[in-house]
């Protein structure tokens, strides 16, 4: 329009008008561009702002804040640096690049762009990088500026509080000039970068106490669990120890609670209970384990996987509770662990009181049972019943002769000893006897001795007889058990143990009812079933050989048979008794068992001559002499 008002010859001041309509004209059509161009940015940094509130992670939010920049201002390429530990800079993201060079690229510092941004804390820019010599040049940023063919760029700060995080940049491939506009809107997003980084770590470190959190309430709940589990055992343990439970009960409900072997002994380190896996605990319990967990007065570690607690009532050692683990046991377990050792404490007391309590009547009731000739027997089974004493099954006499001047002590032991076993105990003649349950007079003669020697200065002498039932047998086995003590005495075997069975013939000499089968058929019985299946003659072989001393030559003249059948023979009773036979005891026995069967067979002939009846091997065309019988 001007042109043409040039070319129609218009006066001065008409031209001077038209200019000035036509300048406002272009200030109108600057300003409304300039205001769309700033309500687009406005609705982008609006539509940065809604992209950033939803979660994700760090890479995405940067890469919408690079995105956005690109396109709001025109960029050919945006992207972000941030700084790293050692206070360089590295390119995290980028938007528009052409090549591979730029993410991940490392900037150290005093170089590049980035160090004039971090120097100063506001922006910079250049309207061309490669040229500008205000910036510090590094060689490997511009080979990317190179290789992107970038020329404008514009970096600005951003801020977390006073320190800078990183830097925001935006880059043209064309030489420009940056409005301040352009850079309002770069500082808008690179604040916006700075919030969304800020709430990512936010969100993150919340997930992670989160998380902990979490573990945490998982773990207290696996506690509280462990901890009702333990008060419940607690609360069993006790209730087993007022009902009355016996030791090896409270001990395998310790060890199942805590999943592992477990042993109690006593203060002498002899082992009174077992429960679980407890290989190689037995070595574990020592004098000096015992003494170290009392002076600790609660767990210890003995060695890697075994603990030990004290047994103790007061001052007064009672042994030890010890423990086999696989893995470390935790202060709740070791708190198990040492209530365990005061229940088996509350345990001992309670036995042993109730022990003392009941012992003058169980002692008064054995005494009668000792009685001959027995008074009452109803009355006495009247009794034994209101004391839960059943003589109806098996059961042993043991008498015990303390060594060394303690009786006082073996005493003691003997009533706790008793009551554990549900027998019964007695005081004569400065021995204690004791009446227990079983059939095996020779393992609890042992076992008497075995627990009771640990806390006497010399072993006690121990004789065993049994088994019986009934109260009528009850005295003969006393006598019995008492002869058993005093042939260990005169056979000088004073501090030992053993029972009539273990004596051989000199038991069965000193015993009232003289098994006399069963002694023959121990001695010699596989020669008699051989003799009987086979007629070997096996018996007679041998009583040859004892009658020639033992010679196989002069055996064989005895029986007119040649030197080697008897050899063979000997061998034959060899394999059949077993080697030593010929030897010592075994010998003795041998031989008393042969004449035995030979009086036998002698008074047998005279018996049945007696009554008219025909003895064996006569008027049939047999021997003359009289034969062994069969075992019997």
């Amino acid at each position: 329009m001007l042109r043409s008002a040039q070319q129609q010859s218009l006066s001065p001041d008409q031209m001077s008008e038209l200019q000035r309509a036509t300048h406002l004209a272009l200030d109108v059509q600057a300003s409304v561009s300039q205001g769309r161009r700033r309500e687009t940015f406005m609705t982008g940094l609006v539509n940065t702002v809604h992209d950033m509130t939803v979660p994700s992670s760090p890479d995405a939010l940067l890469k919408v804040v690079t995105s956005r920049a690109r396109r709001l201002l025109g960029f050919d390429m945006a992207y972000i640096s941030l700084r790293d530990a050692d206070d360089n800079s590295y390119v995290h993201s980028s938007d528009g690049d052409t090549t591979a060079l730029n993410v991940g690229l490392v900037v150290r510092k005093k170089r590049g762009l980035s160090d004039l941004v971090l120097t100063s804390g506001a922006p910079f820019w250049s309207t061309d990088y490669l040229n500008d010599d205000r910036i510090p040049h590094w060689s490997e940023v511009d080979d990317v500026v190179r290789a992107e063919g970038l020329s404008a760029i514009m970096a600005v700060p951003i801020h977390r509080e006073s320190d800078i995080i990183g830097v925001l940049y935006g880059a043209n491939r064309v030489v420009r000039h940056f409005t301040p506009d352009e850079i309002s809107v770069m500082r808008s997003l690179a604040d916006f970068a700075s919030v969304a980084l800020e709430k990512v770590e936010l969100l993150d470190r919340t997930r992670t106490q989160i998380a902990e959190l979490e573990s945490l309430g998982a773990r207290s709940r696996v506690t509280v669990a462990r901890l009702t589990d333990l008060g419940d055992a607690q609360s069993r343990l006790t209730s087993m120890v007022l009902d009355g439970s016996d030791l090896p009960q409270l001990a395998g409900a310790a060890a199942r609670t805590l999943g592992a072997g477990l042993v109690v002994s006593d203060a002498y380190g002899q082992i009174l209970a077992s429960a679980g896996d407890v290989d190689g605990l037995g070595e574990a319990v020592t004098d000096r384990a015992v003494l170290e967990a009392q002076a600790a007065g609660g767990p210890i570690l003995l060695s890697p996987g075994r603990w030990a607690s004290p047994v103790s009532a007061g001052a007064e050692n009672l042994g030890i509770v010890v423990l086999r683990c696989d893995g470390e046991l935790d202060a709740d377990a070791r708190r198990f662990l040492r209530f365990t050792g005061q229940a088996v404490a509350m345990l001992l007391v309670i036995q042993r009181s109730t022990a003392v309590a009941a012992g003058p009547v169980r002692d008064e009731f054995f005494d009668e049972l000792l009685a001959v000739p027995l008074r009452a027997p109803h009355r006495l089974a009247s009794r034994a019943q209101r004391l839960h004493v059943n003589l109806e099954e098996p059961y042993v006499i043991v008498v015990v002769r303390p060594e060394g001047g303690e009786h006082g002590k073996a005493v003691v032991w003997a009533s706790s000893y008793s009551h554990r076993c549900r027998g019964l105990k007695t005081v004569r003649d400065g021995r204690i006897v004791l009446l227990l349950p079983g059939s095996d007079a020779s393992a609890a003669a042992r076992a008497v001795s075995d627990e009771l020697s640990p806390s006497m200065a010399q072993p006690p002498t121990v004789g065993a007889a049994g088994p019986a039932t009934g109260l009528s047998s009850v005295s003969r086995l006393h006598l019995e058990a008492q002869r058993s003590l005093d042939a260990l005495t005169v056979l000088g075997e004073s501090g030992t143990a053993a029972s009539m069975a273990d004596l051989g013939f000199l038991g069965l000499l000193l015993s009232d009812d003289r098994d006399v089968d069963g002694f023959v058929a121990s001695a010699i019985g596989p020669l008699l079933e051989q003799d009987a299946e086979r007629g070997a003659d096996l018996i007679g072989t041998v009583e040859a050989y004892f009658a020639a001393g033992q010679s196989p030559t002069h055996a064989a003249e005895a029986l007119y048979i040649h030197a080697n059948t008897v050899a063979r023979r000997i061998e034959r009773v060899t394999g059949l008794l077993g080697p030593g036979w010929q030897k010592g005891e075994r010998a003795v026995e041998v031989q008393l068992a042969l004449r035995l069967l030979r009086a036998r067979g002698v008074l047998r002939q005279q018996r049945e001559a007696a009554l008219g009846a025909p003895a064996p091997g006569r008027g049939s065309g047999g021997a003359g002499g009289p034969r062994p019988p069969r075992a019997p």
